[in-house]
């Protein structure tokens, strides 16, 4: 066999070896409750509605996988129709294994049509020495729509002696009503992360960050979260303009974050927070 046909059969082979998942998920609004629509699942990806009919649904995403590793793909697309009222969350924490060559790639659409309510409360993300991850987000609301998104990404398990050295993150989301661009940002990591995360402009040492998105969203919000300063464990900041707020968590691990995080979403939920969050 020549150097070039066992190149190409090692490719070949990777590629098999990885997969690609997929769901798409519609939720609707029927006789005041919230209800599921359509459902398709492709790979390793579930989702399921525990509980009974009630105003709000609680969608549930599986990964029978148990992590995502290099060359692994997944879409979500997610719609919250009229009037609906959708929490979305996941079973446990997402893990990204290391990469060697092709890393993990993700996108993430949701929609939220007239009059519907939409919380994004996947729990947190870790990443582990050598992974990569690029993902993006993309949402399209209506009007008078109601959106919560939070996404938290953890750097290594240090209770269990893990560090994160180096890797790469990229995130980019895109946030749209009626088709104007309403928020935009874009984070990247790459590199020696560890050493990016102890600049005080970025983590200040963290390895636990996390980003909360409310539209809409005014004053009287961000002074809720304010009141607990005292309360948290890392840092979190809250600003509000043009109708929507952003708070920012950092903290010195995955337990101080989910500590914060808690505190802050259960500042805008009060207490209906995903029942898994509070296992």
């Amino acid at each position: 066999m020549s150097q070039a046909t066992a190149l190409t059969t090692a490719g070949e082979i990777f590629a098999a070896n990885r997969i690609a998942s997929r769901i798409a998920f519609a939720a609707k609004s029927m006789a005041g409750a919230t209800r599921r629509d359509r459902l398709a699942e492709e790979g390793a990806l579930r989702l399921r509605c525990p509980g009974s009919a009630a105003r709000e649904l609680e969608a549930v995403i599986v990964n029978t996988g148990g992590g995502m590793a290099g060359g692994d793909r997944f879409d979500l697309d997610i719609a919250a129709g009229p009037q609906s009222h959708l929490v979305v969350t996941t079973a446990a924490a997402e893990k990204i294994y290391r990469a060697h060559e092709r890393g993990t790639a993700g996108r993430i659409r949701l929609q939220l049509a007239a009059g519907s309510e939409l919380a994004w409360l996947p729990q947190e993300t870790i990443m582990f020495d050598g992974a990569r991850l690029k993902r993006t987000i993309d949402v399209e609301m209506a009007e008078d729509a109601r959106l919560l998104l939070a996404e938290a990404v953890v750097f290594g398990r240090n209770g269990m002696g893990e560090a994160v050295v180096s890797g790469s993150l990229f995130d980019r989301w895109r946030f749209r009503r009626n088709g104007a661009l309403l928020y935009a940002e874009t984070v990247r990591l790459d590199g020696a992360i560890a050493d990016m995360l102890r600049w005080p402009a970025v983590a200040k040492g963290g390895i636990a960050i996390a980003t909360v998105v409310v539209v809409p969203a005014d004053e009287a919000l961000v002074e809720s979260i304010r009141v607990l300063h005292g309360q948290f464990l890392g840092e979190v900041g809250v600003s509000t303009w043009n109708g929507f707020a952003v708070v920012r968590l950092v903290a010195p691990d995955g337990a101080a974050l989910r500590h914060d995080l808690g505190s802050v979403l259960t500042s805008i939920r009060g207490e209906n927070l995903p029942r898994l969050w509070l296992c």
